[in-house]
């Protein structure tokens, strides 16, 4: 049987990237870490439960692990690497400063997750951080200091003319 390849190009935190010999069933993620050396987004469950690979496609945080590459050509890709310099740099900051960040692993996916929440909800509840993140696993906080850290941003954020 032949193997398919194709080409398509991503466009990745503003950059387009030509991929050529893209096979069909390549996840984003593989495609961003190994073709587009962008590395933030980690693999670990590839199954899209514990959000660690999350993206954003046109503004909506998805599980890259579970989003073909060649699907997202043309589309308006965000990885936490562009996060910043989409504006988000606070954010990272406000993790920082909480306490949010232990072992770095699930950090850039909830990083994605809230900025995403954040552009949706201005002004999220307790709640409404929560279900916003619910898709991002962490092994070493209890959340606590993560929640925290979007509250804090989000009230950054509404306080800035």
């Amino acid at each position: 049987m032949k193997r398919v390849e194709t080409e398509c190009t991503l466009t990745v935190n503003g950059v387009d990237h030509a991929v050529s010999g893209l096979h069909p069933g390549e996840s984003l993620l593989d495609t961003l870490r190994e073709r587009c050396g962008l590395r933030g987004s980690k693999g670990a469950c590839e199954e899209g439960e514990c959000g660690s690979c999350t993206v954003l496609v046109d503004g909506e945080a998805v599980c890259s692990c579970l989003t073909m590459a060649a699907a997202v050509s043309g589309r308006s890709i965000v990885t936490v690497e562009g996060i910043g310099e989409a504006g988000a740099a606070d954010l990272q900051d406000a993790f920082l400063r909480a306490g949010a960040v232990q072992c770095g692993f699930c950090t850039p996916g909830l990083i994605v997750a809230a900025d995403a929440l954040l552009t949706r909800n201005s002004s999220p509840s307790v709640d409404e951080v929560r279900e916003g993140l619910a898709g991002n696993l962490c092994r070493c906080t209890g959340y606590g200091r993560i929640v925290e850290a979007v509250l804090d941003t989000a009230s950054q954020r509404r306080e800035q003319p």
